[in-house]
Parts: C-alpha cells; sequence; structure tokens
C-alpha cells in the first residue's frame, strides 16, 4: 500500500523534496537532513537541490538501479517492500516510501 508522507515541519509542500525524501529514508528529521544537505552543498558552492549534487549524494550512500522504461506503479509492483528512492528526470524527484501488504 502507497503511504503518503511528508516530514516538512511546517506541512509544506513545496521545493523540497530531496529533504523531505532523504530525511524519510534515513530515519531523520526534517530540520537534521536539511542542515547535513545545505553544508555539503555549501562546502561545493552548490545549492541543495542541485541536480549533480543530489545525485552524487545519493550515489555515495545508496546502489543505483536504473530503470528507463518504467513507470513508477511498475517499479512498486516488481520491489513490494522496502524504501526507494526514485527520481524522475526533468519533472521533480519523486521520493516515497511504500508497502505492499
Amino acid at each position: 500500500m502507497y503511504t503518503y508522507y511528508n516530514a516538512n515541519v511546517m506541512g509544506n509542500n513545496i521545493a523540497d523534496c530531496v529533504v523531505r525524501a532523504i530525511s524519510n529514508a534515513e530515519g531523520k528529521t526534517w530540520d537534521e537532513t536539511y542542515e547535513e544537505l545545505s553544508d555539503l552543498a555549501q562546502e561545493e558552492g552548490l545549492l541543495l537541490d542541485n541536480v549533480e549534487f543530489v545525485e552524487d549524494y545519493l550515489d555515495e550512500r545508496y546502489r543505483r538501479a536504473c530503470h528507463y522504461a518504467k513507470t513508477v506503479g511498475e517499479f512498486a509492483k516488481e520491489n513490494p517492500y522496502g524504501i526507494y528512492l526514485v527520481t524522475m528526470p526533468r519533472t521533480y524527484n519523486i521520493y516515497y516510501r511504500w508497502n505492499y501488504i
């Protein structure tokens, strides 16, 4: 079953999807994740929502599995358990946790 989750401390649904997703996947608060990403991005002179910065951050911590020909729904059916960070090119990043019962 798909479960929506919003870790934003104000409950806002804004352009902080990277922070919300990583906080959820890593079991950290939104504030902890924002601070960590912000500090790392600042060290590199980038904004924390920079695509290259986010991809490098994720690649350093997670195994990448490309599924270009699949929809998110197809991927979820094939991977019914676990926590996945799913990126969508040129639109926005979608990172959600789902569980099938």
